[in-house]
């Protein structure tokens, strides 16, 4: 189960981690949660997010994000704002920000907007929002620090502020103007060195703990009830957002200077064009079975495992474990892979004759058709001279223990699977006994 939220001034992401095991991204912007859905989190948390001069966080690829049955919810900052306006589709808001814009009490968006610091600096920020003033001056009429009519006037003079100057001091600093009494002022900054209220951290944190409770068994699938259009405004917006640099897409572990090393080993040995060719048909198998919503989701995923492990001779736990080792995966990691590997086994079935068509093209492109031709006419041309086009063990000279040994173990470098059935459906052949043919043809045709 992985868990993403997006937070930045906030809250910072030991704040996070401290309340819920999750990946913490920086403020979501535009394309940013569409990526990251197409890792298939369990839940999507937003609490900040850019807006204004960085285009803001679509509503569509929320909407694309549920209907692709993943939790997200809204609390804070722009994760109040997106939460009340897409609540009646499934997002689920937490804390009396999101409440208040969902009632109405709340409309602009500067009421949750600050000024902050760059990453580097932690999104520091540098301005005080409007919901945290509001909530603070009410805490002040509580605690009788000030009247309710100077609360109203404070509260005109900080929402009368451009958001990115918005502070305590520069309210204050205009409140003698406005007719504020001296007294008050004194008494004002007096409660704020141990009453301020912050608002929007309260709800992140709420909303953190909600999350937490929620998911502390394995959730169910989120559930819609709309129908998601892929409208080409729709469409556009995903094209720009895979155009953005591999670092934009803020992938935990696969983003850097590592990542830009892997690229340099496979171009320096002349491997990149064939792994970036087979790479581009996965992701277009995965993205045609995201826009097909392939397969049903309550679909077994063993089964896909089962040909995975069989087809690279992983039967054994022990074996799966060293692979996942080697391949540098995490368990939450692995269960994903697998889970795409199901994906593209439901694309693959649904095109299976527009594949088999296009494979010759392909092997000829590769440089691959002519070798393999030659090789079946020579093999067929032995076997046929020497009537062994259906041979038997005793034709091979060897007991089927054997064959297989000789064809996994020596040939393929493949533990002999345990199930050879279901490795021969996996592998392509139609069943056991064609595969049992297709091995002792090969044996032979290397012997003669």
């Amino acid at each position: 189960m992985t868990i993403i939220i997006f937070a930045g001034p906030t809250l910072s992401a030991a704040e996070v981690c401290a309340e819920i095991d999750a990946v913490v991204l920086p403020p979501v912007a535009q394309g940013d949660l569409y990526r990251v859905s197409l890792e298939r989190p369990t839940a999507i948390g937003i609490i900040d997010g850019y807006f204004e001069r960085i285009p803001a966080v679509w509503h569509k690829e929320i909407l694309w994000a549920m209907a692709h049955e993943i939790h997200v919810f809204g609390s804070a900052s722009m994760g109040a704002l997106r939460a009340a306006e897409l609540a009646a589709f499934g997002m689920e808001g937490v804390g009396e920000i999101f409440q208040a814009f969902q009632r109405g009490e709340l409309e602009d968006d500067d009421e949750v907007a600050v000024a902050h610091g760059p990453a580097e600096d932690g999104f520091r920020p540098v301005s005080e929002a409007m919901v945290n003033i509001r909530a603070t001056l009410r805490a002040a009429v509580v605690a009788g620090a000030l009247r309710p009519e100077t609360q109203l006037v404070l509260e005109r003079i900080a929402k009368d502020t451009f958001f990115l100057e918005r502070s305590y001091p520069r309210m204050l600093a205009r409140a003698a103007q406005a007719g504020v009494r001296q007294d008050e002022q004194a008494a004002f900054k007096a409660f704020l060195e141990t009453g301020r209220i912050n608002q929007k951290r309260a709800d992140a944190v709420a909303m953190l703990q909600h999350m937490r409770a929620r998911f502390a068994n394995d959730p169910t699938p989120k559930q819609v009830s709309y129908s998601f259009e892929h409208t080409e405004t729709w469409e556009e917006m995903r094209r720009r957002a895979r155009r953005l640099p591999l670092g934009a897409a803020r992938r935990p572990g696969e983003v850097g200077a590592a990542y830009e090393r892997l690229l340099e080993e496979l171009k320096v040995s002349g491997r990149f064009a064939a792994a970036r060719r087979g790479a581009m048909a996965r992701a277009l198998a995965l993205e045609e079975a995201t826009r097909t919503k392939r397969p049903d989701a309550k679909a077994p995923l063993e089964q896909a495992a089962t040909a995975f492990r069989s087809a690279r001779g992983l039967h054994e736990a022990s074996a799966l474990e060293r692979w996942t080792l080697e391949n540098r995966l995490t368990p939450i990691e692995l269960e994903r892979l697998l889970e795409d590997e199901r994906r593209i086994a439901a694309i693959e079935e649904a095109m299976e004759m527009d594949i088999l068509r296009a494979l010759p093209d392909y092997l000829r492109v590769t440089g691959e058709y002519g070798p393999i031709l030659d090789r079946i006419r020579d093999k067929q041309l032995a076997l046929t001279a020497r009537g062994l086009e259906s041979p038997t063990f005793a034709d091979a000279g060897v007991s089927e223990a054997e064959l297989w040994h000789w064809y996994f173990e020596e040939r393929l470098g493949l533990a002999t699977p345990p199930d050879l059935t279901r490795y021969a459906q996996s592998a392509g052949f139609a069943d056991e006994y064609a595969l049992r043919q297709a091995a002792l043809r090969e044996r032979l045709a290397q012997a003669l």
